[in-house]
């Protein structure tokens, strides 16, 4: 395929991953990115000195990434160091009231015995069985396919499947399922949590994520040197190959002929001419018109009350004492239904936010205790309203008082300075990734036709194709990849029976 070229838009995971397949199979690649190196939301700040991640702290579905790089005749092991976490994550609801899970179902089977009684580890292991089959059901004919419909779903599965189809409870809510697999508010909040994971709440999103919880199940590990490393690993394979990665150029419109995408006109002035476009930025991009007005239809609209969770989030470096914080730990609030009613139905800062930190410092051994300051991020979910609401100072400092009382309530004080943090507002968000008012998922998965309203790979003009973790299979670094991967398949495909 020595003349098909290629333009990729945007060097995030998704942008990394089909720019690296398409070069290796021969298209001419050109990546353009407007930020200074590869990663997109998988982005590092510098703090005090320091670099630390400010994305994505959790890497999962290790198979996605192994597939990939073995289609380009390598493997992971040669590209990124990665150690497996014994201890998924800490979690506390008070100084008293604290639960680890494991990557050892039975480990946690056991500490949730402790920690809530026996029967509710007899009904964990039923809802990990549970988790398992709804993953089982779904992952070829669903996440492996390049645009499914509820019907197309119905007829890969078969009629045997169609019974496995009912099991997984899909027009059930999260929160309702949870209910029925425990009795302790703390494990339907904790387990609930996962819907977060694809900026979705857990009292609107259907009760099908609670696959999430078998995919962490399944294994998660740290990165060496931070997870913006496994962007740069995939830029520098993609160069390998032979695609050519522009950084600090900025596309700003996408030409057509009035029947198909034809090229990408830069800020610059330049002009790059292409056989196939594929954009990794959020599809409400080109929706919003952010691409030129010819490109704006090729997209469905995507409407705001149907955005993801934003975030509100702290990188600072400081020194701890109390709680024992391990890589990853999360402090519930007290009314987790208040919480989301404030963020998507008043847009508004809850008044007591869940707290989730990541300690890029320590492992998952509570004897690994870094001496001094230490690197931590802290989130807290917000709604996605960047574009029409200006986040002032006195609104970050209550959030961020509220923020830190709970943690403080939880046991751990934060000995923080303002000049070692850096805060992310969801304005700093829409101002990062345009059109999307700071959603990090794209669409939130609320509903059960939710997860097919997402934009599929292919667009409705001709040669333009979309890529992240805005469109199918979802949002997340492993789902981001994946579509990435089904990206460049549609383009090969298309492009070869176009020659023909």
């Amino acid at each position: 395929m020595p003349h098909n070229r290629v333009i990729v838009v945007g060097a995030g995971v998704a942008g990394l991953a089909s720019a690296l397949l398409l070069a290796h199979r021969g298209a001419e690649v050109t990546l353009v990115e407007r930020a200074g190196g590869p990663g997109g939301k998988m982005r590092q700040v510098e703090v005090g000195g320091r670099q630390l991640d400010a994305g994505p702290t959790v890497f999962t579905m290790r198979w996605v990434f192994d597939e990939i790089l073995a289609d380009v005749g390598t493997t992971l092991e040669e590209h990124l160091t990665l150690r497996p976490l014994e201890v998924l994550a800490r979690h506390a609801w008070s100084e008293d009231e604290r639960l680890d899970l494991y990557a050892d179902k039975a480990r946690s089977a056991e500490a949730i015995g402790e920690f809530a009684g026996a029967g509710e580890a007899r009904r964990f292991r039923e809802f990990c069985k549970a988790a398992r089959g709804i993953y089982q059901t779904l992952e070829r004919p669903f996440l492996r396919t390049a645009r499914p419909t509820p019907v197309g779903l119905a007829r890969r599965v078969g009629p045997l499947g169609l019974a496995d189809l009912w099991r997984i409870r899909p027009f059930d809510t999260m929160w309702d399922a949870l209910a029925t697999h425990f009795r302790d508010p703390r494990l339907q909040q904790l387990f609930g949590r996962y819907a977060t994971y694809c900026g979705s709440s857990p009292f609107l999103a259907p009760a099908t994520l609670m696959l999430i919880a078998h995919v962490e199940q399944e294994g998660v590990w740290t990165v060496e040197g931070g997870m913006h490393q496994t962007a740069v690993a995939l830029a520098r394979l993609a160069v390998s190959k032979g695609a050519v990665c522009r950084y600090r150029t900025e596309a700003t419109k996408i030409l057509t002929d009035g029947r198909r995408a034809r090229g990408v006109a830069l800020s610059s002035g330049e002009v790059l001419e292409a056989d196939a476009i594929l954009v990794n930025a959020d599809a409400a991009a080109i929706a919003s018109g952010n691409f030129g007005e010819a490109v704006r239809g090729a997209v469905p609209p995507i409407p705001h009350a149907g955005r993801s969770l934003s975030a509100l989030t702290w990188c600072l470096t400081a020194e701890t004492e109390g709680f024992p914080l391990l890589r990853h730990t999360v402090f519930f609030s007290r009314d987790y239904p208040a919480e989301f009613d404030a963020i998507f139905q008043r847009s508004r800062l809850p008044s007591e936010p869940t707290i989730y930190v990541c300690a890029h410092d320590r492992t998952d051994c509570d004897h690994d205790q870094p001496h001094g300051r230490e690197r931590l991020l802290c989130l807290a979910n917000a709604p996605a309203i960047g574009d029409t609401h200006s986040f002032d100072s006195a609104e970050i400092e209550q959030c961020e008082m509220r923020a830190f009382s709970l943690l403080e309530r939880c046991g751990l004080h934060v000995r923080r300075k303002p000049e070692a943090r850096v805060i992310t507002t969801p304005t700093d968000f829409h101002r990062l990734f345009p059109a999307t008012g700071g959603a990090l998922y794209g669409q939130a998965s609320h509903g059960w036709r939710a997860s097919f309203r997402r934009p599929g790979t292919r667009t409705r003009l001709q040669g333009l194709y979309l890529a992240g973790g805005s469109v199918h299979p979802g949002a997340g670094v492993p789902m981001a990849a994946l579509s990435g991967r089904l990206a460049a398949e549609c383009v090969l495909s298309d492009l070869v029976s176009t020659r023909r």
